[in-house]
């Protein structure tokens, strides 16, 4: 392997590793919104539910 080969497979690693390390972030940006939206949802039942346990308490 000459020099102008090794710099063309380095080359094409790099930019396939980076491209990888971008979608990874991406990912990630996706899961941790969809876990914040889980969240929210859970409180938002959570809230009613003690709204309706306190609601059949008070007849």
């Amino acid at each position: 392997m000459n020099l102008q080969d090794f710099e063309a497979q380095y080359r094409e690693a790099m930019a396939e590793t980076l491209n990888d390390l971008q979608t990874a972030v991406l990912l990630l940006a996706q899961v941790q919104h969809k876990i914040l939206k889980i969240g929210s949802s859970v409180q938002h039942i959570s809230e009613r539910v003690e709204e309706f346990i306190a609601d059949q308490k008070a007849e």
